[in-house]
């Protein structure tokens, strides 16, 4: 299903403001590596929203989503306070790895080594 045009407006808003919160918070560095927000994602009913986190050389996901379930009170209460004149409730927020830019990488690993591997078979 398609999202709707508020929707994404809200999600624009999220996000633009979760960025924010994240970088005023300290949570943008973590374990050596950067997290920011990739994308928001609404649900029709506007009530929940998934934030989808980008991860960048960290290495252990699992400290890093205790660290954000252990802060999410203060994340939502922040979030609340720069948003309540614009959303009448402030939407459920979970939030989610996304592991796009590892597959990217591994997609780009895999075709170096394919090159790799049809020269090598050229040259015999």
């Amino acid at each position: 299903m398609q999202e709707g045009k508020r929707q994404k407006q809200i999600a624009a808003v999220l996000q633009e403001e979760l960025n924010i919160i994240f970088r005023k918070l300290g949570l943008n560095m973590f374990d050596g590596g950067m997290i920011s927000i990739a994308s928001v994602k609404i649900t029709p009913d506007l009530l929940e929203a998934r934030i989808y986190l980008s991860l960048f050389k960290v290495e252990d996901h699992n400290a890093l989503m205790k660290t954000i379930d252990h802060k999410a009170w203060e994340i939502k209460k922040l979030l609340a306070d720069k948003v309540k004149h614009q959303l009448r409730r402030i939407p459920v927020i979970h939030y989610y790895i996304d592991d796009t830019l590892e597959h990217v990488f591994k997609m780009e690993e895999l075709f170096k080594q394919i090159k790799s591997e049809s020269t090598d078979s050229k040259k015999e």
